[in-house]
Protein backbone atom coordinates (compact mmCIF):
# COMPACT_ATOMS: atom_id res chain seq x y z
CA UNK A 1 0.00 0.00 0.00
CA UNK A 2 2.92 2.89 0.71
CA UNK A 3 3.84 2.26 -2.58
CA UNK A 4 0.23 2.83 -3.72
CA UNK A 5 0.20 5.92 -1.79
CA UNK A 6 3.97 7.16 -2.40
CA UNK A 7 2.77 6.58 -6.73
CA UNK A 8 -0.57 8.37 -5.89
CA UNK A 9 1.59 11.15 -4.35
CA UNK A 10 3.95 11.53 -7.11
CA UNK A 11 0.83 11.60 -9.48
CA UNK A 12 -0.93 14.05 -7.45
CA UNK A 13 2.21 15.98 -7.17
CA UNK A 14 2.31 16.38 -11.23
CA UNK A 15 -1.18 17.27 -11.40
CA UNK A 16 -0.98 19.97 -9.13
CA UNK A 17 2.08 21.02 -10.67
CA UNK A 18 -0.03 20.81 -14.10
CA UNK A 19 -3.23 23.02 -12.54
CA UNK A 20 -0.45 25.00 -11.37
CA UNK A 21 0.52 25.84 -14.82
CA UNK A 22 -2.88 25.48 -16.16
CA UNK A 23 -3.76 28.26 -13.43
CA UNK A 24 -1.13 30.55 -14.60
CA UNK A 25 -1.64 30.52 -18.75
CA UNK A 26 -5.03 31.34 -16.88
CA UNK A 27 -3.93 34.10 -15.13
CA UNK A 28 -1.49 35.00 -18.01
CA UNK A 29 -4.31 34.93 -20.51
CA UNK A 30 -6.99 37.11 -18.17
CA UNK A 31 -4.12 40.04 -17.77
CA UNK A 32 -3.23 40.08 -21.71
CA UNK A 33 -7.30 40.12 -22.07
CA UNK A 34 -7.48 43.02 -19.41
CA UNK A 35 -4.54 44.70 -21.56
CA UNK A 36 -6.44 44.19 -24.72
CA UNK A 37 -9.23 45.89 -23.31
CA UNK A 38 -7.14 48.86 -21.79
CA UNK A 39 -5.61 49.25 -25.21
CA UNK A 40 -9.39 49.22 -27.17
CA UNK A 41 -11.11 51.33 -25.01
CA UNK A 42 -7.77 54.26 -25.29
CA UNK A 43 -8.10 53.54 -29.28
CA UNK A 44 -11.98 54.14 -29.12
CA UNK A 45 -11.54 56.63 -26.74
CA UNK A 46 -8.66 58.49 -29.32
CA UNK A 47 -11.07 57.94 -31.89
CA UNK A 48 -14.12 59.59 -30.39
CA UNK A 49 -12.26 62.28 -29.49
CA UNK A 50 -10.79 62.65 -33.02
CA UNK A 51 -14.57 62.63 -34.30
CA UNK A 52 -15.44 65.60 -31.76
CA UNK A 53 -12.46 67.88 -32.67
CA UNK A 54 -13.86 67.22 -36.37
CA UNK A 55 -17.29 68.15 -35.98
CA UNK A 56 -16.05 71.02 -33.75
CA UNK A 57 -14.09 72.31 -37.21
CA UNK A 58 -17.11 71.01 -39.54
CA UNK A 59 -19.24 73.69 -37.40
CA UNK A 60 -16.63 76.23 -36.92
CA UNK A 61 -16.41 76.31 -40.89
CA UNK A 62 -19.91 75.56 -41.51
CA UNK A 63 -20.58 79.08 -39.86
CA UNK A 64 -17.89 80.60 -41.88
CA UNK A 65 -19.87 79.50 -44.57
CA UNK A 66 -23.17 80.64 -43.58
CA UNK A 67 -21.74 84.24 -42.68
CA UNK A 68 -20.33 84.47 -46.05
CA UNK A 69 -23.49 83.59 -48.17
CA UNK A 70 -25.27 86.13 -45.74
CA UNK A 71 -22.72 88.39 -46.81
CA UNK A 72 -22.80 87.66 -50.59
CA UNK A 73 -26.72 87.64 -50.68
CA UNK A 74 -26.63 90.94 -48.88
CA UNK A 75 -24.38 92.13 -51.47
CA UNK A 76 -26.39 90.70 -54.25
CA UNK A 77 -29.56 92.14 -53.20
CA UNK A 78 -28.12 95.56 -52.81
CA UNK A 79 -26.38 95.33 -56.38
CA UNK A 80 -30.48 94.40 -57.51
CA UNK A 81 -32.20 96.88 -56.13
CA UNK A 82 -29.20 99.64 -57.44
CA UNK A 83 -30.08 97.68 -61.20
CA UNK A 84 -33.55 97.83 -61.02
CA UNK A 85 -33.07 102.00 -59.97
CA UNK A 86 -30.48 102.26 -63.37
CA UNK A 87 -32.87 100.67 -65.25
CA UNK A 88 -35.95 102.90 -64.06
CA UNK A 89 -33.73 105.56 -64.83
CA UNK A 90 -32.32 104.71 -67.95
CA UNK A 91 -36.37 103.99 -68.92
CA UNK A 92 -37.19 107.74 -67.97
CA UNK A 93 -34.30 108.79 -69.88
CA UNK A 94 -34.84 106.98 -73.03
CA UNK A 95 -38.60 108.49 -72.69
CA UNK A 96 -37.24 112.54 -72.23
CA UNK A 97 -34.76 111.49 -75.07
CA UNK A 98 -37.66 110.09 -77.67
CA UNK A 99 -39.72 113.77 -76.25
CA UNK A 100 -36.40 116.03 -76.72
CA UNK A 101 -36.28 114.07 -80.47
CA UNK A 102 -40.24 114.94 -81.34
CA UNK A 103 -39.46 118.39 -80.05
CA UNK A 104 -36.68 118.64 -82.60
CA UNK A 105 -38.37 116.86 -85.95
CA UNK A 106 -41.34 118.93 -85.05
CA UNK A 107 -39.56 122.23 -84.62
CA UNK A 108 -37.03 121.22 -88.15
CA UNK A 109 -40.64 120.82 -89.69
CA UNK A 110 -41.88 123.95 -88.70
CA UNK A 111 -38.17 125.20 -90.26
CA UNK A 112 -39.02 123.62 -93.33
CA UNK A 113 -42.54 125.48 -93.75
CA UNK A 114 -41.58 128.89 -92.77
CA UNK A 115 -38.13 128.09 -95.31
CA UNK A 116 -41.04 127.80 -97.88
CA UNK A 117 -43.32 130.27 -97.42
CA UNK A 118 -40.33 132.91 -96.91
CA UNK A 119 -38.81 131.35 -100.77
CA UNK A 120 -42.39 132.31 -102.18
CA UNK A 121 -41.17 136.39 -100.94
CA UNK A 122 -38.23 135.65 -102.78
CA UNK A 123 -36.21 135.48 -99.27
CA UNK A 124 -33.69 133.01 -98.95
CA UNK A 125 -33.49 131.31 -96.13
CA UNK A 126 -31.50 127.77 -96.25
CA UNK A 127 -32.40 125.09 -93.31
CA UNK A 128 -28.93 125.31 -91.96
CA UNK A 129 -29.79 128.83 -90.81
CA UNK A 130 -32.60 127.43 -88.97
CA UNK A 131 -31.16 124.48 -87.21
CA UNK A 132 -29.97 124.65 -83.71
CA UNK A 133 -26.67 123.41 -81.89
CA UNK A 134 -26.78 121.66 -78.97
CA UNK A 135 -25.86 124.58 -76.98
CA UNK A 136 -29.16 126.38 -78.69
CA UNK A 137 -31.40 123.27 -77.84
CA UNK A 138 -30.47 123.79 -73.87
CA UNK A 139 -31.28 127.36 -73.83
CA UNK A 140 -34.37 126.34 -75.76
CA UNK A 141 -37.48 126.70 -73.22
CA UNK A 142 -38.90 123.43 -74.38
CA UNK A 143 -35.82 121.48 -73.79
CA UNK A 144 -35.03 123.40 -70.50
CA UNK A 145 -38.60 121.71 -69.21
CA UNK A 146 -37.02 118.10 -70.16
CA UNK A 147 -33.74 119.02 -68.58
CA UNK A 148 -34.07 120.44 -65.24
CA UNK A 149 -36.87 117.49 -64.53
CA UNK A 150 -35.35 115.52 -62.01
CA UNK A 151 -35.19 111.39 -62.62
CA UNK A 152 -38.04 109.89 -60.43
CA UNK A 153 -36.41 106.33 -59.95
CA UNK A 154 -35.31 106.23 -56.11
CA UNK A 155 -34.53 103.24 -53.95
CA UNK A 156 -37.46 103.82 -51.92
CA UNK A 157 -38.98 102.32 -55.37
CA UNK A 158 -37.63 98.99 -54.67
CA UNK A 159 -37.66 98.55 -51.13
CA UNK A 160 -38.50 94.35 -50.72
Amino acid sequence: MASSSGTSSGSFGSEDQSLLVIDQRKQKRMLSNRESARRSRMRKQKHLDGLTAQVAQLRKENNQILTSLNITTQHYLNIESENSILRAQMEELSHRLQSLNEIIHYLNANNMSFESTTTDHHHHYHLQDFQTTPADNFMNPWNSVYLNQPIMASADMFQY
